[in-house]
């Protein structure tokens, strides 16, 4: 896909840290990077490579919502391909349908980032439910309030929703929560604004700190009792928010792409060099690379 023209000044090997260059003989950084050249959902090498491509029922999103394999492509996209997230509905009295891509769960401290195009209105049919698209990392929840549940979360609702009535990007933090009676314990910020396109999000895990930056710019920053303290999988959905659907049985769909996921082991990488390691995978023809040790 098209990259913003960044003169890369390190190999992959060679690393800018803190404004110096680590040599190309220093310990390599474990990394994953994919740039999501799949042929379908069905594709042996989403599997091979630890993605799990969600189906069935279960939350977030609309009760009674469908998973569904069918709802995830990988078309051309901004010259090249893309990750592909459908949304869609008719309705709070139709059928609704979500989707979900998740990586295995081997991932902790160290930077994350993804290209990602939000999309303001759907494809086809009326606007104005509320849909959540996000680039988030989790941990399973193993009781009501595990203390050891963790969450990262990116999370995108073009028409608004969770008290905001216009289009809103969310980025939280979380401690734990219990589903039923719902009881969150996290912290958020937000950023009110139409975003409508590609951009690209990172988020450094590091020294007690969670750092969440939108197209290079610090949107937030949180840490305390909300720091991940367990491994985390990476993961992308794309659903509707519970009551926020249009009283409209015509259907409609929404979509979500990501251009590219990177992960960078226990090194606090920089918006800019991020940018410049993809551009050197892909002028090196790497459309996948994975050594992140497993969890």
């Amino acid at each position: 896909m098209r990259i913003p023209a960044i003169l890369a000044t390190t190999s992959v090997a060679a690393v800018l840290v803190a404004g110096t260059v680590v040599p190309a003989d220093a310990a390599p950084t474990a990394e994953l990077f994919d740039d999501f050249s799949y042929s379908g959902p069905g594709d042996p090498l989403l599997a091979q490579r630890g993605w799990y491509v969600r189906s069935g029922g279960g939350g977030p999103g609309v009760p009674g919502a469908v998973w569904s394999r069918d709802h995830v492509s990988f078309p051309a996209a901004d010259g090249g391909q893309a990750l592909e997230l459908k949304a869609s509905t008719e309705g709070p009295a139709g059928a609704t349908v979500q989707s979900e891509v998740s990586h295995q769960r081997k991932f902790a401290e160290g930077t994350y980032a993804a290209r990602v195009r939000f999309a303001d209105a759907p494809v086809s049919g009326p606007d104005g439910d509320e849909t959540v698209q996000s680039f988030f990392t989790i941990t399973p929840l193993d009781a009501p309030m595990d203390p050891d549940y963790g969450e990262l979360d990116f999370e995108y609702l073009p028409n608004g929703g969770w008290g905001e009535s216009g289009p809103t990007l969310f980025m939280t933090t979380w401690e734990t929560y219990q589903p039923d009676p719902w009881l969150a314990d996290n912290v958020h910020g937000t950023v009110s604004a139409s975003l409508d396109g590609w951009h690209d999000l990172v988020i450094q895990v590091a020294d007690g700190r969670v750092t969440y930056y939108l197209d290079g710019t610090e949107v937030a920053d949180h840490g305390d009792k909300y720091y991940p303290e367990t491994d985390m999988a990476i993961s992308f959905n794309h659903w509707f928010i519970a009551g926020g659907q249009v009283a409209d049985p015509t259907p409609r769909d929404y979509v979500e792409q990501v251009d590219y996921v990177y992960f960078a082991q226990d090194e606090v990488v920089p918006p800019a060099e991020v940018t410049a390691r993809v551009q050197q995978f892909r002028a090196e023809s790497v459309s996948w690379t994975d050594t992140v040790p497993a969890g």
